[in-house]
């Protein structure tokens, strides 16, 4: 979520009394709690208009539907035009209304959107999360603060007071509804994309490629991973900037295609008047003047039939020239055309005509330029599909030049060209002659843009009859463009509209092609990170690279991208766009859910491990019940063709098959003869996909059910991380890492011998079970930070009991956890461990100091299982150091560390003291106090 305190904040005005207020805004940029679709949400507080449904509010519903007509299409619940005026009438509240303004709002400027959603908040009388599709978050939050004004300024006057934001002007006085629009829309003009980039963005989504804007220009990139293409209107990635170079300097672009016997037309380079008059005199008349290295027309001068011309021309081109060089080249008779090639194929040719006007008899040219300019196709550069004509300097000389001036009147059907040139840039129009350019004429094009080497090309070809070969009539290329406008083949003035971005989008992506990379979405309680390891070494055994995004932070590859907890879903983005990732395996956390959504579209293959207690009363998730409704988003965001990975063991995750997308694929540690489930027996038998453990010495075997078969995957035991088979939540890991590679297609004997190799070392799974035996004690390192997480320890350090003198514990819980939760965790602590040392974060995330070590001794003292003493410490450093001193010969030593790689250091740069020295120290160490 990226947090926009300056659009959608503080609502209420200073001093005065709210009648609204907005707490909090959210932009969710993928699938999340409330919706599959991206939305903004507001936390709106009516206040005291809680009371007051529009049924209450007299005339209100007129006055909004006069205010926007657009309203009364809105279908709200009704399913049908109209639903959403028939709610007002009825009466719906406030927190409603602005959801579809805010809708209303973002459609007039041209973001067709229409999904939306207000949900009262539970427990808060009057607060509603209000929520609208978009489909640019600038314009969205925008428009929602308009709609919030919209609401208030219609409201009876004893009722208005909301006040509007800072990020578009406040106004002085009055709330102006036209105003207002007009400041919207052109906030959406700005951050809309040129007609060129747009219509390739159109096609790559509908063949649902993924596209993603890099910052706030015209660079887009289409796809994933290894197999992302990068484009700038219809510049590419595969666009050779030797070619690009060659193309901007029209003489060098002659040379090369004459060389190749493509007519081109016979000129000079000169860098004064002299010069041009001397190559005039070489060249003979008529002319044309244009700067060696410009584009879009700029500079250019055609027909120059004298020196007085000439001169001008030449004046007109030097200050469009970075290099100080002007052009002077024989005048080609004949109408203008661009022919715009890609991949070496013709695939538009228009006729491009100069900015004109046609007299009516009664107006100016003035006038006439106005009422064309009026054209609703007409903007600014290249924001529309033609651009306003220009009445600039330029276009006074053409005047000029007939005898006009800006207050003449122009005959009746009589014509007055305003440009030099048929760009439409400066104002032009164009004809489509795509189905009437000569095969001849054609192939010269394409051979012009192989002769340069440019992947999509436009061909500025000057012909009298485009239907007849230019050998015959004259004429040939006057320039090559590396960078051509659609604009003029995707809405001509005249004649069909020419789909031109799609040959440049199956370029770039061969049907058949990967565009994306295959998505893995792991998330769950506990086992996502060693889960996500173990399916990252699977991968690892087919040769592909693989990005990861986990708790210990995001990798591309064997490279750290990005170090510390990346679970959210900017560092699924960050994985997903590195240029290298062939394979993307994302740990997904219910915080980067809550905050932001999902950081991807649709994944491949999405699991849930379990759901059990954690992360309780925060951001409005208060039972197990709601947190699965957030975890089951995974297996809701799969492809129709991909899979859902669930734990059958789990009962909150069974309930999620009906609700999960593609195969379904299920887990299972209990999958012996007379231990499986029944219904997971009859799926099993019916054909369906299951990995289960059945029973056996050192933690039983893997086993694969598919297609009514049975096949052997690998004893649990044999797999580095179970420890033989005692650390049985691994082996549950290991199940879920099996079924999801399995899902993949990838083969028993990789998924076998990855397995085999898994280590749950610091190298390989940091802070999952990871163990140091050395200084005479076995040092066990595991990130149990929830009661589920330190009970699947706890039945490993029972395992492991009888082979260890004393079981020693250093153990703490994040301070956003309950009560019940922290008291749970230090009971089962007491019953695990003969010493017991707690400890409390730098970090107490938001309790007071000293408030968790408290509970955390109650707990243990309380629970009844205390074998020994319970010791308080404030500190991670100094509690492992603490636990480090206590363990001696033969004991067992366990730490549950936030910091997982410095608690590592201290492990394996600690020194034991010796006995003389441990017993000095170990009174300065009290039970129930700080060290």
């Amino acid at each position: 979520m990226m947090s926009r305190q300056d659009d959608l904040h503080t609502l209420s005005p200073v001093g005065e009394p709210a009648t609204m207020r907005g707490l909090d805004h959210v932009i969710y940029r993928g699938a999340h709690y409330y919706s599959h679709t991206p939305m903004v949400r507001v936390v709106l507080d009516l206040g005291h208009l809680e009371a007051w449904p529009t049924t209450r509010l007299e005339g209100f519903a007129e006055r909004l539907l006069a205010a926007l007509p657009g309203l009364r299409r809105h279908r709200c619940s009704r399913g049908r035009p109209g639903g959403f005026a028939e709610r007002l009438r009825e009466g719906t509240w406030l927190g409603h209304v602005a959801e579809h303004v805010a809708l209303e709002l973002q459609c007039e400027v041209g973001h067709r959107v229409t999904r939306g959603k207000t949900r009262a908040v539970k427990g808060r009388t009057g607060v509603y999360n209000v929520m609208f599709a978009w489909r640019d978050e600038e314009v969205a939050l925008a428009a929602g603060r308009i709609a919030l004004e919209i609401v208030d300024d219609l409201l009876p006057e004893e009722l208005s007071g909301v006040c509007g934001l800072d990020r578009l002007a406040t106004l002085d006085g009055e709330f102006e509804l036209a105003r207002r629009r007009a400041q919207l829309a052109r906030l959406a003009a700005r951050r809309a994309l040129g007609p060129t980039t747009q219509a390739l963005v159109d096609e790559a989504e509908r063949r649902r490629i993924p596209v993603t804007r890099l910052g706030r220009g015209s660079l887009i990139r289409l796809g994933q991973g290894r197999y992302q293409q990068l484009i700038r209107a219809s510049i590419t990635g595969k666009t050779p900037l030797l070619a690009a170079e060659a193309a901007g300097d029209k003489e060098y672009t002659k040379q090369l295609l004459a060389a190749q016997g493509i007519p081109v037309p016979v000129g000079e380079v000169v860098r004064d008047e002299e010069g041009a008059t001397r190559a005039a005199a070489r060249l003979g008349f008529p002319l044309v003047t244009k700067p060696r290295d410009g584009n879009h027309g700029r500079g250019i001068t055609t027909g120059i039939l004298e020196q007085r011309q000439l001169r001008a021309g030449f004046r007109a081109a030097l200050p469009q020239s970075r290099g100080g060089e002007v052009i002077v080249e024989r005048f080609f008779v004949g109408n203008d055309h661009r022919i715009l090639v890609v991949d070496g194929k013709v695939v538009a040719v228009a006729e491009r005509l100069p900015a004109a006007v046609t007299g009516d008899g009664c107006s100016t040219v003035e006038e006439l330029v106005g009422a064309v300019n009026r054209d609703p196709r007409r903007g600014v550069g290249h924001e529309k599909m033609m651009t306003r004509i220009a009445l600039d300097a330029a276009a006074d000389d053409l005047l000029a030049k007939a005898g006009l001036t800006r207050s003449s009147v122009p005959a009746r059907g009589e014509t007055v060209v305003l440009s030099a040139t048929a760009n439409l840039s400066t104002g032009g129009t164009a004809i489509d002659r795509t189905n009437e350019v000569h095969p001849e004429n054609a192939a010269i094009a394409a051979r012009a843009a192989m002769i340069l080497g440019l992947e999509v090309a436009g061909i500025d070809f000057i012909a009298p009859d485009i239907a007849r070969p230019v050998r015959e009539t004259s004429g040939g290329v006057i320039e090559v463009n590396a960078a051509p406008g659609f604009r003029m083949h995707l809405d001509p003035s005249q004649g069909a509209s020419r789909d031109v971005a799609r040959p440049v989008i199956e370029m770039l992506f061969p049907r058949g092609a990967r565009s994306r990379v295959p998505i893995f979405a792991i998330t769950g309680t506990n086992g996502k990170s060693t889960t996500a390891r173990m399916l990252r070494h699977i991968f690892r055994f087919t040769g592909k690279t693989v990005g990861m995004t986990s708790t210990a932070g995001a990798w591309a590859g064997d490279s750290l991208i990005l170090p510390g907890d990346a679970t959210g879903p900017r560092s699924a983005r960050m994985v997903l766009n590195d240029p290298c990732v062939e394979v993307a395996i994302l740990e997904t956390a219910r915080g980067g859910i809550l905050r932001e959504g999902l950081g991807y579209g649709k994944a491949d293959v999405g699991a849930v491990l379990n759901v059990t207690s954690d992360h309780l009363g925060l951001k409005g998730i208060d039972t197990l019940e709601e947190l699965a409704g957030v975890k089951s988003l995974i297996v809701e965001s799969v492809r129709r063709r991909g899979a859902s990975v669930l734990n059958a063991d789990d009962p909150l995750t069974r309930k999620m098959a009906r609700r999960a997308r593609g195969k379904l694929i299920w887990f299972s540690l209990c999958g012996g003869e007379g231990e499986m489930a029944p219904w997971l027996r009859a799926h099993v038998e019916d054909g369906g996909t299951a990995v289960v453990r059945e029973p056996g010495p050192d933690g039983g075997m893997i086993v694969l059910h598919r297609e009514a078969l049975r096949e052997v995957i690998l004893p649990s035991g044999s797999i580095p991380a179970t420890l033989h088979g005692i650390a049985v939540f691994n082996i549950a890991n290991a199940l879920a890492a099996a079924a999801m590679a399995t899902a993949h297609g990838i083969s028993l004997p990789t998924i076998r011998s990855a397995l085999g190799t898994f280590q749950s070392d610091f190298e390989n799974n940091p802070g999952r079970l990871n163990v140091h035996d050395a200084h005479g004690f076995r040092t066990i390192v595991d990130y149990a930070h929830n009661v589920a997480g330190l009970e699947a320890l706890g039945e490993v350090i029972e395992g492991l009991r009888h082979r260890y003198r004393r079981t020693i514990g250093v153990i703490s819980v994040p301070g956003d956890r309950r009560d019940e939760d922290v008291l749970a965790m230090a009971a089962i602590s007491a019953r695990l461990f003969d010493e017991l040392v707690v400890r409390e974060d730098p970090v107490t995330r938001g309790r007071p100091r000293g408030e968790l070590l408290g509970l955390l001794q109650r707990g243990a003292e309380e629970s009844g299982l205390l074998r020994g003493t319970v010791r308080a410490v404030a500190g991670e450093p100094e509690a492992n150091s603490i636990g480090l001193g206590l363990a001696g010969p033969g004991d067992l030593l366990v730490l549950t560390p936030s910091d997982v790689a410095g608690c590592w250091r201290q492990v394996t740069h600690f020194r034991p003291a010796t006995a003389e020295a441990l017993g000095a120290e170990t009174p300065a160490v009290h039970a129930g106090q700080g060290a």
